[in-house]
């Protein structure tokens, strides 16, 4: 049997004129090991390993990549590794967090915020971002409301040095007023949590950009006997057309392949 890919299934993110694949790939595991939430530990993939993992996501048909400065090394190993390629990717990152010495700090000021995409330009190699996601500490709407992150994510747009913004967040209200202005909402959505499903239906009575984060569970979804979880999620998440795309930050190359042939099959079933 040929391998299940996902070249014929990439599909709008919202109306920003870029197409993605269903499945994109989260990158905290290139830079991070420490302050992260799995069942298992592992460990950080060399270069030869990480450039492995990206080759296979292409030929499987993944043109999305997730990152953010506060995934550790990951932006700065992944300016290196798709040296090339820049064309091949839709590139998400964030700004907002930081993560050094093993704790998170956050700030969402206008001068942060401009000089965090100009630092993950230089880090990634290249001259724009296709979005840049606010990565929220939780406080969503005081973020927005307070905040210069927003209006600072505009005039990077107009400036061409990002081709998109949003909210990666963790409340509906502030996932409903990052749309409101911006492209895309990161909201969490699987087996377990559904709260933010209203957000999901506005961007799809708007045209706005949904990415979903944790939904596989992080890996800690509990289901019935002989029901595939990794099937499970994805025909939940894949089931809300306002969905564009999984974020799904795995190292291991068998379980990129099994989770690629099942959306092949779970979209293939809608």
């Amino acid at each position: 049997m040929s391998q299940a890919t996902l070249h014929a299934h990439h599909r709008p993110l919202g109306s920003t004129g870029l197409m993605v694949s269903p499945l994109g790939l989260g990158t905290v595991k290139l830079g991070r090991d420490q302050g992260v939430k799995y069942p298992n530990g592992f460990q950080i993939p060399d270069d030869d390993e990480a450039r492995m993992l990206l080759k296979l996501s292409r030929d499987l048909g993944i043109n999305l990549i997730d990152t953010a400065p506060a995934y550790g090394r990951s932006e700065e190993r992944l300016g290196p590794l798709l040296r090339g390629q820049r064309q091949a990717w839709v590139i998400v990152s964030k700004v907002g967090e930081e993560f050094v010495n093993g704790q998170s700090s956050h700030d969402f000021s206008a001068a942060h915020t401009r000089y965090s995409v100009e630092r993950s330009l230089q880090r990634l190699e290249t001259d724009f971002i296709d979005l840049v996601l606010v990565h929220s500490d939780g406080n969503d709407l005081a973020i927005l409301n307070q905040c210069e992150v927003y209006a600072t994510l505009e005039d990077l747009k107009r400036e061409g040095k990002i081709r998109g913004f949003g909210l990666s967040g963790k409340t509906v209200e502030g996932g409903l007023k990052a749309l409101e202005s911006g492209d895309c909402a990161m909201v969490t959505y699987n087996l377990n949590e559904q709260a933010e499903k209203p957000v999901i239906d506005y961007a799809a009575a708007h045209g706005k950009a949904i990415l979903v984060k944790k939904a596989l569970a992080s890996g800690h979804v509990c289901l019935s006997p002989g029901v595939d979880p990794v099937r499970a999620s994805f025909e939940l998440v894949f089931g809300h057309h306002g969905v564009a795309s999984a974020i799904v930050g795995t190292i291991n190359p068998l379980h990129l392949a099994h989770n690629v042939a099942t959306v092949a099959q779970v979209l293939r079933n809608l």
